[in-house]
């Protein structure tokens, strides 16, 4: 039986970045590389206090496996695994994660980069980003900043 080379997860709980490197180990490859996006305290100029995501969740998580399928069609790849999170995430906690094995660090870091930027362009996922005297939802995706 062939071992799972792709997982794609939406999540409603904490990331576990230990778990996402294990799904990616793999003994054929001398690179893995981990990118984390983290929920920071500012954005354009305001002071964030709180971020919540939503998603059409089946549709992301088709999407996050359709490019992540794409990566292991281009490149020299191990293994993926892409995690996004929803709901609250408080500051400076992981929103989103993407690991990468490969026999080599270049391929290694230009997959991770391809994912995580294509997840950014195409994945259904917004955020709402709360801010002292209003709010504000993003998502590159819809065109109009997300859902109201």
């Amino acid at each position: 039986m062939e071992q799972t080379r792709l997982v794609a997860r939406i999540l409603h709980n904490p990331i576990d970045l230990g778990e996402m490197l294990a799904m990616v180990s793999d003994p054929s490859c001398g690179a893995t590389v981990l990118f984390v996006g983290s929920t920071r305290d500012h954005n354009e100029g305001r002071q964030v206090l709180e971020l919540y995501y939503e998603a059409y969740e089946e549709m992301a998580r088709k999407e996050m496996e359709r490019i992540a399928q794409s990566a292991l069609a281009q490149w020299n790849l191990g293994k993926i695994a892409v995690a996004h999170r929803l709901g609250h995430v408080p500051l400076g906690e992981a929103s989103v994660a993407v690991a990468v094995s490969a026999p080599h660090r270049s391929e290694a870091f230009t997959a991770a980069r391809y994912v995580i930027d294509e997840l950014k362009k195409t994945v259904p996922i917004w955020k709402k980003e709360v801010f002292e005297g209003g709010q504000v939802w993003i998502g590159l995706q819809s065109g109009s900043g997300g859902p109201k």
